[in-house]
Order: C-alpha cells, then sequence, then structure tokens
C-alpha cells in the first residue's frame, strides 16, 4: 500500500464568515488498496451495549423493502447543498441529494440502502441522511460511543471513480448556521474513495487554512479494512470520544482496532472547547465526485456505474460513566450568584469560546434562532425572584436582533421574562441587560431559548443571574 500523504480534498464543511473562519479545502493522508467483489454479510441487529454502557440512541433499520428512513430519527438533507450555504455542499460533489426511495430506503433485511444513481442526461443523484438528535457527546468525566456496521458501495476500479461513502458527524452549532465549521468540529469516522481498500478517520477544528488542526487537512488517519475488504463486506466503524482520561481523546476504530486518536493537549484549550463544549449530529451520505474523489483521478466518469449502495446495518450511540463535578449537582445552582454560560448541563446550537470580558474565562456563542442552553437544578429559594439579567454581546449585522428569554422546566413552556438585544458594537463588546420576570420561587430546570426573525448569530451570553 502506498501512502499518499497530502493530497488534497475539498470537505464537505463550507466557508465560515462568523469570526473570520476562512474558505475550506481539505487534504488526508490517502492510501489506496485493491478491492474484490462478493456478496454481503448477513445483516445483524443492535448489538446489546457492553457493561458499564448506556444506548442512547440506536436506529437496526427494519423495515419493509423500499420504504424511507424513521423521521422520528433521521431528517433528509435534499439539494446540492444547506439553504443559504455553499453550492455543492461545499466540497465541489456534483449530485443532487434526495429523499425518493430511489436513493434512500431499507433493503427489507435490516440494512439502510443509499444509492447514487444516473439518469439519461448523465445527471446524478444520491442521499443523505442526518440524525434529528444534535446532543450527542460525552457526560462529565464519561465517554460517547457512535458506531455503525457498514458495507461501502461494492465497486472498484474504473467503475467505482467518483464514489464518496461517509459516516461522520458535525458540530450542533452548525445546523442552521451553515457557516462556522471547522470551528464548531467536524468527526468523521470512516470516508472512502473510488472503491479502494482504504478508510480514513479525521478530526477537523479551529480555523481554516492552517491553524491549529493543520486545516485544510485536519488531524486523520487511515487503515485498510481486513479478512474482506471494505466493499466485499460489512466492517464495524466505531468513534470514542473520552473524558474519562486525564487528557480528553478522540479515538477511532475499525472492528475493534483503535488506528487513529486526537487528544486535547494537540490543540490550544480554547480551540478544543469550540470544537468539544457542545453536542453532534451523525450523517450517513454517498457523494460522487469532488475534493476527495479528485485526489485518486477525479471522477465520476462514463465509465462509473451507477447503483451500487452503501449498506447499513445499525447506528447506535451510547454513553458510560460520567459524575463529573461540573456543573453543579441539580438543586444546587444558586438564582442568586452569577451563572457562567458555558457550564450548561444542555444545550443545541452552541459554541465556547474565550471572553475578553472582565475576569476572562470563557462565553457561550452563535447564539441564533432555536438555539437554547439549559441550567439544572436553579434554587430560587422562597423569596420570589422578580428580574432577570444576563451579560451579552452582539455583532450581529444590520437588521439582525432576537430575545434572549427564560424558560421554567421545559422548553416547551412559554418564557417567563426576555429582552431584546442587537448589535452591542462587537462580539467581544459586553453589556449587562436586565428584564423583569414573572415571581419565581423553588427549584427549576432554568432554560434560556433564543428567537429571532433571522437565521444569523445575534448574541453571546458570558453569564446570568436572577434578583429580587
Amino acid at each position: 500500500m502506498s501512502d499518499t500523504s497530502g493530497i488534497p480534498r475539498t470537505l464537505r464543511r463550507p466557508r465560515p464568515l462568523r469570526r473570520a473562519l476562512l474558505a475550506v479545502v481539505s487534504t488526508l493522508a490517502l492510501a489506496a488498496g485493491a478491492a474484490t467483489a462478493a456478496s454481503p454479510s448477513a445483516s445483524a441487529s443492535v448489538p446489546p451495549p457492553p457493561s458499564g454502557w448506556t444506548q442512547v440512541f440506536a436506529d437496526d433499520f427494519n423495515g419493509a423493502a423500499g420504504s424511507g428512513v424513521n423521521t422520528s430519527n433521521w431528517r433528509y438533507a435534499t439539494g446540492k447543498g444547506y439553504p443559504g450555504g455553499p453550492a455543492n455542499w461545499g466540497t465541489g460533489e456534483i449530485e443532487t441529494m434526495t429523499s425518493s426511495t430511489d436513493n434512500v430506503s431499507l433493503d427489507g433485511n435490516g440494512n439502510l440502502r443509499i444509492t447514487p444513481r444516473r439518469d439519461g442526461s448523465g445527471n446524478w443523484t444520491s442521499g443523505r441522511v442526518e440524525t434529528n438528535r444534535t446532543d450527542f457527546q460525552p457526560p462529565a468525566g464519561g465517554k460517547l460511543r457512535v458506531e455503525s456496521r457498514i458495507q461501502v458501495p461494492n465497486v472498484t476500479g474504473a467503475a467505482a471513480k467518483g464514489y464518496w461513502p461517509a459516516f461522520w458527524m458535525l458540530g450542533a452549532p452548525y445546523r442552521g448556521n451553515y457557516w462556522n465549521w471547522p470551528a464548531v468540529g467536524e468527526l468523521d469516522i470512516m470516508e472512502n474513495t473510488q472503491g479502494n481498500n482504504t478508510v480514513f478517520a479525521t478530526m477537523h477544528c479551529g480555523t481554516s487554512p492552517g491553524g491549529p488542526c493543520n486545516e485544510t487537512s485536519g488531524i486523520g488517519g487511515s487503515t485498510t479494512c481486513q479478512g474482506t475488504t471494505c466493499q466485499a463486506g460489512f466492517h464495524t466503524y466505531r468513534m470514542e470520544w473520552d473524558r474519562s482520561t486525564s487528557v480528553e481523546e478522540i479515538r477511532f476504530y475499525l472492528d475493534g482496532n483503535n488506528f487513529h486518536t486526537v487528544r486535547a493537549n494537540q490543540v490550544d484549550a480554547t480551540t478544543w472547547a469550540n470544537a468539544t463544549n457542545h453536542g453532534y449530529f451523525v450523517i450517513l451520505n454517498v457523494a460522487m465526485g469532488g475534493g476527495f474523489p479528485d485526489a485518486f483521478g477525479g471522477g465520476p466518469d462514463s465509465g462509473t456505474q451507477p447503483g451500487h449502495s452503501m449498506l447499513v446495518d445499525y447506528v447506535q450511540v451510547l454513553t458510560s460513566g460520567g459524575g463529573g463535578t461540573t456543573p453543579p449537582p441539580s438543586g444546587n445552582r444558586d438564582a442568586y450568584g452569577t451563572i457562567q454560560a458555558e457550564s450548561y448541563d444542555g444545550q443545541s446550537g452552541v459554541l465556547t469560546e474565550s471572553t475578553s470580558d472582565s475576569g476572562g474565562g470563557q462565553n457561550v456563542g452563535a447564539l441564533a434562532n432555536g438555539d437554547w442552553l439549559q441550567f439544572k437544578g436553579v434554587n430560587f429559594g422562597s423569596n420570589p425572584a422578580r428580574q432577570f439579567s444576563a451579560r451579552v454581546a452582539s455583532g450581529a449585522g444590520a437588521g439582525v436582533s432576537g430575545l434572549v428569554e427564560v424558560r421554567l422546566d421545559s422548553r416547551g413552556n412559554a418564557p417567563i421574562g426576555s429582552f431584546a438585544v442587537g448589535n452591542t458594537g462587537g462580539w467581544q463588546s459586553w453589556r449587562t441587560i436586565p428584564a423583569n420576570i414573572s415571581n419565581v420561587t423553588g427549584t427549576h430546570d432554568v432554560y434560556l431559548t433564543f428567537t429571532s426573525g433571522q437565521p444569523a448569530d445575534f448574541v453571546n451570553v458570558n453569564w446570568f443571574t436572577f434578583a429580587h
């Protein structure tokens, strides 16, 4: 096998505008290998969690042949890019993603099929599905495992030119923004191209080009499938994100063998926090063409054979351990003290970054319509709280503003108070804004929710507190 390190590949993440994140063109260490054809292995059900692990998500893709995915678990990403995002998914790939069962369907044998197709005019279609959930991350002091059993498209040689199957994850703040890559993080658990018997795993983070994560390469590794080739049979691809070690690390596995590890001390603390202080969502897709296949000679072309499916037996997400001391245990947050925004217990759509505000530390940023933060067990006591205030900053563009809202116990409950905020002079230009709230006593989970009529980020939050 030859190792052709440094071959450029355009990544799927678009070119971030906010905080001066630059254009994205990725490179990976690439290794090519021959693949042979064989019948696919029999499908298997989702394995039971190992001792000490808890299953938090699973789909075994059981269902009638020709039916679509379970839309309570998955959403279809369609077209040639996200709404408002870059063309061709930011990678130069040429297919149009659809929700048609011609491209995405169950095979009736417990597998998901994602199938690229070409029409008589030479136009390619394929499929891309993403978990609805964006909260996959390890508990404090614990571990996250994301695993799938996959057979990549069983096509090799000239007939495989342009094929690009992948099983990967994106940081939750990317959803709805589409311009904050690579800061929000990308975890490529399995990528393959051109029918080669080689798979790749990569973490992307920081800024591009260059930066602490060596973009546009990212921090990557590769290996080959043993026994049967990646194309000729099913193999298990796994990522374990471990917060129980003295240095946090993200490990990548093929058939249980750890072949690549990324550790927090390989980059600066702010870069790591921006990429990991939030949840992730899972993606399965088969692209056609783009920067990665280009590194192996391009395609698709007239010799490429359409109709070869990536088969996915199951996807499973597990957590283990936990019990870290931050954030405080339920009932132990003082409503009248300063609650740091980055100490959230749950979130959607945010990132954490260093702040220039007095006292230093970090703030939560990239907050836009639909984003939220959860803080468990906030104790208001028996003397009612009547006011809420938060330390906020905004560099939002002209006409962009929104509401910072307080809700109790459920994001679906009506706000008990809110304030509006627009541009404060910059993303690190801080001011404290108060708001009246309905009287609150007792202990509650507090949600900060963010509502705007525009899709753009409109506020950063450093801390908040309540008053009588």
